[in-house]
């Protein structure tokens, strides 16, 4: 028996409580989606001190975040980086939202010989890492990560054209590249140099909720365990209820033979 988000909300109490209905929405729910997905969450960069090295901190989905290595004029924090467009070249893969929804962007030239280094205070699973205007057309530029090894998400053309990044062994290039690699595993940080070029930007992301679990009036389908548990009180009411008709017949029947 399949069950619709609207059956799962409304089905009769009478319905429910027989038997064999229980055992059949028990099983039925285990093809049932599940819960919120993750969303990407982005850091938001709260102060930088320019300079080849330079610092940067701010959060990311409450945890503390340090960047130490260059920090080029160009950078912009405050929500004011109208970079990361169009949103195609930054929104596949595992990359759910956009690094748009902060608007902050660190910038580098390739002065600092490195390693530039961003630190989370609390370890971080697959963290994510995006790219905007890498090298210029006749510039290339490369990222080689030290202790992370990247896989492209996602990317392609900015504003001022370019292409898509590429990923190759633990190297990240460009040529005005755009776009998002993740690093798979648990990091408490991630190193890199780069070459020298004008100016690029990055960021970096995560995985988080998307937001609360799902209750009355969200319309969304219940978890798998939550209908399990829905099913098996209604049964309970349904034995309560068979059990308070039997005793109110056994009393009446007593009080009929007084």
């Amino acid at each position: 028996m399949s069950i619709t988000p609207t059956q799962a909300k409304t089905g009769s109490f009478k319905t429910l409580a027989t038997a064999g209905m229980v055992a059949t929405i028990t099983v039925g729910a285990q093809t049932l989606a599940a819960g919120p997905a993750l969303a990407t969450v982005w850091t938001d960069w709260t102060s930088r001190t320019f300079g080849a090295p330079g610092s940067a901190a701010g959060t990311l989905a409450g945890i503390d975040v340090f960047y130490t290595g260059e920090v080029a004029s160009p950078t912009i924090i405050g929500g004011f980086f109208s970079g990361w467009q169009p949103e195609s070249s930054f929104l596949g893969g595992t990359v759910t939202t956009s690094p748009d929804v902060v608007r902050d962007a660190i910038a580098l030239e390739g002065r600092y010989p490195g390693p530039n280094t961003v630190t989370f205070a609390s370890p971080v699973v697959n963290p994510v890492m995006a790219f905007w205007s890498v090298g210029g057309h006749a510039t290339p530029v490369t990222f080689t990560f030290l202790n992370a090894t990247p896989t492209f998400q996602v990317g392609g053309p900015n504003g001022l054209g370019g292409s898509a990044i590429s990923v190759s062994g633990n190297t990240v290039s460009g040529q005005e590249g755009n776009g998002i690699v993740q690093f798979t595993g648990t990091f408490s940080s991630i190193s890199w140099t780069d070459t020298r070029e004008f100016y690029y930007d990055f960021t970096i992301g995560a995985a988080g909720l998307a937001g609360p679990e799902p209750g009355p009036g969200t319309g969304t389908v219940p978890e798998p365990a939550s209908l399990t548990l829905l099913a098996g009180a209604l049964v309970g009411c349904g034995v309560a209820g068979s059990s308070g008709r039997r005793l109110r017949r056994t009393v009446s029947f007593t009080g009929a033979r007084r």
